[in-house]
């Protein structure tokens, strides 16, 4: 059992108050308001999963040229009464094999016990996301033996803007954080105690996270390169001096201290893997159709923007706008702060906490970002790819603070504890603002979906068109937007030949996200359409 007790002469008892305190904010901050904010589109589809729906289905059932009231596309967040779990692996396989389905079952068992409302969805993420403080702490504990290092990286994982962002989004990653953490705490054990039910749990927990998502191999592959490294280091650099051994006598004694017991464990998890990756498989056409707009390309100026937004948006998520400098500069202090924080673990720690902080950093970030240089695309942009690498970074930074907040030199103590003011500070007020926020930058496709809810239910008697757009994510955006509709809002949903003849003369008319069939068919009958809600949402004037 880990002790909670701390040394006074490296940190006073206030700040030990002011850290728990933190924590419990940041926990209240994942419980805040969770009903309130836009269930965007991949929400959506998690509890479309989990009910045992799939978009083609709901589609030609949908969009066959009829009216219906909003409320009424929320059945699809509903358990079917016939389906079963099978329902929800086919759903998976069938559209989505690029996701595996662990959430997903959790995610279904969830909702028969405690419903399918906004609440209850967001609820299992948000409770998941609890077990990843204790084990941080755990983690921590184990890499730099200082309690004071393992209050501060729970302190800011607690508060962490993106982690609580993610927290109240229906979707795995929470539960993708508490496996990496955790299959990290089992990787440390097991090399420590070289024991066989430590390496199976280790085989079980990283099994588990790559049936949540398939980027938790990034973890997977940041340890084999931390293991590797350090048994490299440990036997060829320093048990054999060069002066005394040839090189035939490193290698065979290398061969002969092989991380065998790694190895197997790495083998253990590919065959507890072996039926999705069959899925993978024999469904790779869906699963490069579905992800290929990761390999869509932008500029590098793109790319920077958004490594900048991504790894800052641990401690502060404010900005000015994606094209103001401000955005950016104000972000650039806490660059500086992890940058310094990782340099600060490299040149203190020893070699193995080093290695497995860097390692856990690096690797899954230059993985994604070679494919985007080299080819094209923007895997790298995408913060919640980035996981893999977070639970470090708040690490480093933890211990930077750690070793400057207990240092003997009062003016250095109370230039850190500024530093630790600026960043609780800055992550509070992310936060608090959040909180408040019927969206944010994590909504991604449904950003705009609160705006477009505000411009209909300002009308009278409003009629709301669409069909299945361009790239198919109406139908998803349009369940979204049942939740924020009035319950009188009618929509009329356009079959690929829509009959426009249906519409009523006193209805307001709107248009959401039409395909460019349907912008043929309103053009045809000469409809002028106003823009509402740029790129979304259109007033259309009927032509007499």
């Amino acid at each position: 059992m880990i002790s909670l007790k701390f040394e006074k002469k490296n940190f006073s008892q206030p700040l030990i108050i002011l850290l728990i305190i933190a924590i419990t904010l940041g926990i209240g901050f994942r419980l805040f308001n969770l009903d309130k904010k836009v269930y965007w589109h991949d929400e959506v589809y998690t509890s479309l999963r989990a009910a045992g729906f799939n978009r083609t289905d709901i589609d030609q059932e949908l969009f066959i040229n009829q009216i219906i009231p909003a409320p009424q596309l929320q059945k699809y967040q509903q358990i079917q009464p016939e389906s079963t779990l099978k329902g929800t692996l086919e759903s998976l396989i069938i559209e989505n094999p690029h996701h595996p389905p662990f959430y997903y079952l959790v995610a279904r068992l969830w909702m028969q016990q405690f419903g399918g409302s906004l609440t209850a969805s967001r609820s299992l993420p948000a409770l998941i996301s609890l077990l990843s403080l204790p084990l941080i702490y755990i983690l921590a504990r184990q890499l730099f033996n200082s309690h004071l290092t393992a209050l501060l990286a729970t302190t800011f994982l607690s508060l962490s803007p993106f982690d609580i962002l993610f927290a109240q989004i229906a979707r795995q990653y929470s539960l993708v954080t508490v496996l990496i953490i955790g299959s990290s705490i089992l990787l440390l054990r097991a090399l420590n105690s070289r024991s066989w039910k430590n390496w199976g749990l280790y085989s079980l927990v990283s099994a588990l996270g790559l049936y949540s998502h398939l980027f938790f191999a990034l973890t997977l592959i940041a340890h084999g390169i931390f293991v590797i490294s350090n048994w490299f280091l440990t036997n060829y650099v320093e048990k054999i001096p060069s002066e005394k051994n040839s090189n035939s006598s490193r290698i065979k004694f290398l061969i002969q201290t092989l991380p065998l017991d790694f190895c197997i464990a790495s083998v253990a998890i590919i065959i507890l893997y072996i039926p999705w990756i069959i899925v993978l498989v024999n469904n790779l056409k869906r699963v490069y159709d579905t992800t290929s707009w990761t390999s869509v390309s932008v500029g590098f100026d793109y790319l920077v923007k958004l490594w900048i937004l991504s790894f800052s948006s641990l401690f502060i998520d404010l900005d000015f706008g994606f094209e103001n400098i401000a955005t950016y500069l104000l972000r650039l202090p806490f660059l500086m702060i992890i940058v310094f924080g990782v340099y600060i673990v490299f040149r203190s720690c020893s070699r193995s906490t080093k290695l497995f902080v860097l390692t856990s950093i690096f690797v899954p970030f230059i993985i994604l970002v070679i494919p985007d240089l080299l080819l094209g695309g923007k895997r790298s942009a995408v913060t919640r790819y980035l996981i893999s690498c977070f639970p470090a970074i708040h690490l480093s930074v933890a211990y930077l603070l750690a070793r400057y907040l207990g240092s003997n030199n009062p003016g250095g103590q109370k230039f850190w504890r500024v530093v630790l003011a600026i960043l609780l500070t800055a992550s509070i007020a992310s936060c608090s603002v959040s909180a408040v926020s019927d969206t944010w930058w994590s909504k991604s496709v449904s950003y705009f979906n609160a705006e477009v809810a505000k411009k209909i239910n300002a009308s009278d008697s409003p009629l709301l068109l669409s069909d299945v757009g361009n790239n198919y994510t109406n139908t998803g955006d349009l369940i979204s937007l049942s939740y924020l509709l009035d319950d009188d809002v009618r929509l009329l949903l356009l079959s690929k030949s829509p009959n426009l003849e249906m519409i009523e003369d006193e209805s307001e008319l709107f248009v959401f996200r039409p395909s460019r069939k349907l912008l043929e068919a309103m053009k045809a009958k000469q409809w002028e359409l106003k823009s509402a809600v740029s790129g979304q949402l259109w007033r259309v004037y009927v032509s007499n």
